[in-house]
């Protein structure tokens, strides 16, 4: 009997342990000024959105996936946040003030403290972004370590933080200080204008110069970190890949294969995949197969679903996309259907589109050299109706040749959306048949086309 009220004892002590352990966040405040309605609040997987009353109050409840570093937004205004379950943070602000207005209370108040001064330290140091990359080696490396060090003891001033957290914090201050320094060579040539300046070989730490890039933990923790894997995968890739990068295979993406972090191989997957699964890409199908195959995020899987099934239907050899009566500046009205018989090299722009205007004088070259050949070189401005007359005007001004045409409804033209233009200049160019031959094809400044127009019976 003694065993079973001890077992009993020992029973409803866990399940008050159990009871207690909170597996939530509190986050109120109140936003002065606020300019939306909303305060956000997002990590690698976790995303929530906290209303804020008319009087700039805000409450909710966060249930948080892991502690770690989170970001805070109000309108365009963000900042660092350090969260964990269990936390009960209360923040006052005024947006129009709102890095040096920051200020947190209760319980994981300090660790927030601490970072928004170590924002405001690090905007002193670094908002002069000309003095700073102008200034030679030996004196940006010393006010890189002046910094550091000067962050270092804001970190250590906050005796309350978790030793998870000054963990992390001290490792965060080596990459910020390493990302700085990474980015030092190129800043320094944009102003100083010396195009052929390189650091000299002592400039980078040891340690940053054989940075692996393998470390889960520090891609999840330092935004620093996280942008130098990020662009170090990128630049490798590219450097494999080269200019022509809508032909790319998945023999040129097998580095993708090697990358240790999980996250990071997401995120490669999911920015690569909006681009290089195009049905200007000759290899998109197996492409997308590839990506598909290299990605355990779910979220990126859908994307890039969507991305394909948005491209399938405007491969190579499939029936293009149809315009109607669009106006022609010459008079009257012409579609699509009206140059059977013919290729089309079509132009999708706009007057106010600042790279469509700067292809212009290489289209007319190209207009040039294949005249009287078996292609027609049509425009399709897609301004707006009431841009109408600075459209008609335009083509005059500018001697614009080829076929000059007004779409229909701007963006909305049902051409433009079966295409699934969200961005211009875009070419596209059709063959004889009325047939795709390619939905994304090279810009008239691109030495491809040449290239793509000779490979054809034009």
């Amino acid at each position: 009997m003694k065993r079973l009220l001890i077992f009993a004892t020992i029973l409803i002590f866990v399940a008050c342990e159990t009871a207690h352990k909170t597996d939530y966040a509190l986050l109120s405040g109140k936003a002065e000024h606020a300019n939306t309605g909303t305060v956000s609040i997002t990590g690698n997987t976790f995303e929530q959105n906290i209303p804020i009353n008319p009087d700039g109050t805000f409450a909710d409840t966060l249930r948080l996936p892991e502690q770690g570093f989170y970001t805070l937004s109000i309108g365009r205004e963000r900042t660092s946040v350090y969260l964990k379950n269990g936390d009960n943070l209360v923040l006052t602000l005024d947006t129009n003030q709102f890095d040096e207005t920051l200020k947190y209370s209760g319980i994981g108040s300090a660790e927030n403290n601490y970072l928004a001064a170590k924002e405001l330290n690090t905007e002193s140091y670094t908002a002069n972004q000309k003095a700073l990359y102008t200034l030679n080696e030996e004196a940006f490396k010393a006010k890189m370590d002046s910094l550091n060090n000067s962050n270092a003891a804001l970190l250590a001033k906050f005796v309350d933080t978790d030793e998870d957290f000054a963990s992390y914090e001290t490792k965060n201050l080596e990459y910020d200080r390493f990302a700085l320094l990474n980015r030092y060579e190129g800043n320094h040539a944009h102003y100083t204008k010396d195009e052929d300046f390189k650091v000299s070989e002592d400039f980078l730490p040891e340690a940053l110069k054989h940075l692996a890039f393998d470390d889960a933990s520090a891609y999840s923790m330092s935004t620093s970190y996280k942008n130098m894997a990020f662009s170090k995968t990128m630049n490798d890739l590219f450097n494999t890949i080269g200019d022509d990068y809508l032909n790319a295979s998945p023999e040129m993406l097998q580095g993708i294969t090697t990358i240790k972090i999980p996250e990071l191989k997401n995120d490669v997957v999911d920015y690569l995949g909006s681009f290089l699964v195009s049905p200007g890409n000759p290899n998109m199908v197996s492409v997308y197969e590839f990506f598909k195959a290299n990605t355990t995020d779910e979220e990126v899987k859908a994307h890039l679903d969507e991305v394909y099934e948005k491209g399938k239907d405007l491969a190579k050899g499939r029936p293009s996309p149809q315009f109607k009566d669009y106006e022609n500046h010459e008079g009257g009205t012409l579609s699509l259907s009206d140059l059977r018989g013919k290729y089309v090299y079509i132009d999708v722009w706009a007057t106010w589109c600042g790279p469509c205007k700067r292809e212009i004088p290489a289209l007319k070259d190209i207009e040039k050299q294949f005249d009287g050949k078996n292609i027609v070189f049509v425009s399709t401005s897609i301004d707006v109706a009431k841009d109408h007359d600075t459209w008609f005007k335009m083509v005059d001004d500018l001697n614009l040749q080829g076929i000059q045409l007004f779409a229909d409804h701007d963006w909305s033209s049902q051409f433009v959306t079966d295409y699934g233009i969200e961005g211009i200049p875009r070419f596209i160019l059709v063959d004889p048949d009325g047939n795709i031959v390619s939905a994304d094809a090279p810009r008239p400044s691109n030495p491809r086309l040449i290239e793509l127009f000779n490979s054809l019976d034009i």
